[in-house]
């Protein structure tokens, strides 16, 4: 009896479809065609379908109807129709659709090749999850990027130390001069002075790392001749050297500007340095989930082309059953439009395989032009199923004392205190201890007649004299030359005599003084020192903000893993189910106790059910992915260690190292090539 309701209904719903097609697809001449007399109209055994054949028509006007209803309509849909016209009769209602794209239909266009674009599935790249993000951390362009940046930190703190390097200057020129003098003590002959200069000088002058001062030594040395009548010494030699030496006492002894940004430019390093380590634990997060998303698109496409054969074969077996007249001909249409449906989640799924690829691909590859593009990756790393056990607690813990923010922030604080210091220093009067100690050398040749500007005439001496020894005085004596000389004769020489009477400190000067600026109104340092401590409360906001965000974050990650793993085991019995049903299902369609239309909902439920059941063990993995990000343990569950140039130098290159269940570590040597490995290269977890 059952089957033979079966058959009824097929009948009827292929009769349905004929009226339908036989009135050009439209209702109402299906209603006219189905009135007693009618032209095709059911007779004999037939007539006792009607009824049935009259609640499906029922039905589809039912459901025509029920689409032009709107969510606010209270009123019956009898007694009111959306765009109707008040007073409208139903009679008067157009049976005609509305002329919108009149004419519209698809294209019968052969399918396009299954082939994926760019990639040769023939050639695929066995990939494990190590090795993606080995190769994720030897060629991605973002932590080469974040790599430079610390690179340019240690730049920024040699430049800044630099400010204690010493500087050396060196001056040397000639100099002729020749003045017109109008003074009898001018010494120039006929009016006229010329004098020449060869002068060469060298000063070397800095600022001390210690307390600090500032110095400055300066040696000069000249040789200098001139027409001078009462010169000594023609050509002379003077020399001289001097060191000064500035010492603040007050403001700038503890704390200076140049210290200051020393200090500044080393926790600067430190917080480029923090922001390298989060740019990789970022990367080789992105890199598994983008890993489990491809693994998780191949088990798709891989489900969906089951489920496509599953289809196939039931339209088989509803050929055979209706061949045998168990089904009705319209049953294998049902079982076609779910084969078709199938197809096109087929081609999505293909879609998002390439997709996914493509994403992991642009991770792992140096650029677009590897040749790895080309070829298909098969993730090979088997799904993890067992998550961390951690209590909520040590979890962050683990995540205050691992996150790279932390010590971005941290570093941040101690500018911020560097500043306090620094301004509140300045805003100390400026009171400084100079210091100079200058050495003079000189040596020249001997000029043989000088006419001293005292000079006189042998009769005047005469009569000088003839006074004098009336007055019983000794009579003045006269050099042969007619000069009186005072010259040192230590001071004849060359240029050596003169650098020996220099670093002989023969002739020294000694200078020392206080020197003291003290300004009114110190409002700019006082105001400096503000906003620094200002800042410093903003930062002090900042950090407690930081540690609610990584608690919400732990919290969260936590709770995805508890509830991926959850899910993972409820889609798991889902599934089992699903499989159930739809085995059960089928032996009853051969039987003949359900409908083909149970059996492909079945079908429908059974690769949902599957698909759940995929995308809660990738849900699982991409969760544990993002709970060792929240904790800052990526690098440690990977056995990722940075290798650095030096001691504290900026990273070259990356270990991974081998873990529990996955192959042995490889050592990404020449990460950067354009930086040599620093032999004494330490590494950092």
């Amino acid at each position: 009896m059952f089957g033979r309701s079966i058959v009824v209904i097929g009948l009827a719903s292929s009769l349905v479809v004929a009226s339908l097609a036989q009135s050009g697809g439209n209702p109402q001449a299906g209603r006219e065609a189905e009135k007693p007399g009618a032209v095709g109209a059911p007779t004999g055994p037939e007539a006792d379908r009607q009824p049935a054949l009259d609640r499906a028509n029922s039905g589809i006007s039912s459901a025509v109807g029920g689409q032009n209803r709107t969510l606010t309509d209270s009123a019956p849909a009898q007694n009111r129709s959306v765009g109707i016209e008040p007073g409208l009769m139903p009679s008067q209602i157009p049976t005609e659709p509305p002329p919108v794209a009149p004419n519209f239909a698809a294209p019968l266009r052969p399918l396009p090749p299954p082939e994926r674009v760019g990639v040769d599935v023939r050639d695929p790249l066995p990939l494990t999850l190590r090795d993606a993000i080995a190769m994720a951390l030897r060629n991605n362009n973002d932590i080469d990027g974040s790599r430079i940046n610390v690179e340019i930190a240690e730049y920024a703190l040699r430049a800044a130390r630099g400010a204690y390097d010493p500087v050396l200057a060196m001056e040397h020129y000639f100099e002729r001069r020749t003045t017109p003098t109008s003074s009898t003590i001018g010494g120039g002959a006929n009016g006229i002075l010329t004098q020449t200069d060869t002068t060469g000088s060298f000063t070397l002058n800095g600022l001390s790392p210690f307390g600090g001062g500032s110095y400055e030594f300066t040696f000069n040395s000249s040789r200098l001749t001139t027409n001078n009548q009462f010169a000594t010494l023609n050509p002379q030699y003077p020399s001289v050297f001097t060191f000064t030496y500035t010492q603040p006492l007050w403001r700038g002894f503890r704390f200076d500007n140049n210290r200051r940004q020393i200090e500044i430019a080393k926790r600067n390093l430190s917080l480029s340095d923090a922001q390298f380590r989060q740019r990789v634990i970022d990367v080789i997060t992105q890199v598994e989930q983008a890993y489990w998303d491809l693994v998780f698109a191949l088990r798709n496409l891989q489900v969906q082309i089951d489920a496509l054969k599953q289809a196939r074969t039931q339209v088989e077996s509803n050929e055979r059953l209706v061949e045998k007249g168990v089904l009705a001909p319209i049953d294998i249409v049902a079982a076609q439009t779910q084969v078709a449906t199938f197809e096109q989640n087929v081609y999505a799924a293909q879609e998002s395989v390439t997709r996914a690829e493509n994403s992991l691909k642009t991770l792992i590859l140096r650029d677009r032009l590897s040749p790895l593009w080309s070829r298909a990756i098969t993730p090979i790393t088997p799904v993890d199923l067992n998550p961390p056990t951690i209590s909520l607690e040590q979890a962050v813990a683990d995540a205050l004392k691992n996150r790279p923010e932390i010590a971005q922030l941290q570093a941040s604080a101690e500018i911020n205190e560097i500043d306090v210091r620094y301004y509140r220093d300045q805003t100390k009067p400026q009171i400084d201890l100079v210091g100079t100690y200058t050495s003079n050398g000189l040596a020249g040749a001997r000029v043989p007649t000088v006419q001293s500007p005292r000079g006189t005439s042998p009769e005047l001496i005469t009569r000088v004299n003839d006074i004098s020894a009336l007055l019983g005085l000794p009579p003045l004596q006269v050099s042969s030359t007619g000069t009186t000389s005072t010259i040192n004769p230590s001071l004849v020489g060359g240029y050596f005599t003169s650098l020996a009477h220099l670093l002989g400190q023969d002739y020294p000067t000694y200078h020392v003084g206080v020197r003291i600026s003290l300004p009114l109104r110190n409002r700019t340092a006082e105001a400096n020192l503000g906003r620094a401590l200002a800042q410093g409360r903003v930062i002090s906001r900042q950090r407690a903000q930081l540690e609610q965000t990584i608690e919400s974050d732990v919290r969260n990650a936590l709770q995805a893993l508890r509830s991926a793993q959850a899910r993972l085991t409820a889609a798991a019995a889902a599934r089992r189910s699903a499989e159930l049903q739809y085995e059960s299902e089928q032996r009853q369609l051969r039987a003949g106790t359900t409908t083909v239309f149970l059996v492909l909902q079945r079908q429908t439920d059974l690769v949902a059910a599957r698909g759940r059941e995929l995308q809660a063990q990738i849900d699982l993995n991409k969760a544990i992915a993002e709970f060792q990000r929240a904790t800052g343990i990526t690098l440690s569950a990977h056995n990722v260690s940075i290798l650095r140039d030096g001691a504290g130098g900026h990273p070259t290159s990356f270990e991974v190292g081998s873990g529990d269940g996955i192959e042995d570590g490889i050592f990404t040597k020449s990460l950067f090539e354009a930086h040599k490995e620093g032999d004494g290269a330490r590494a950092e977890q």
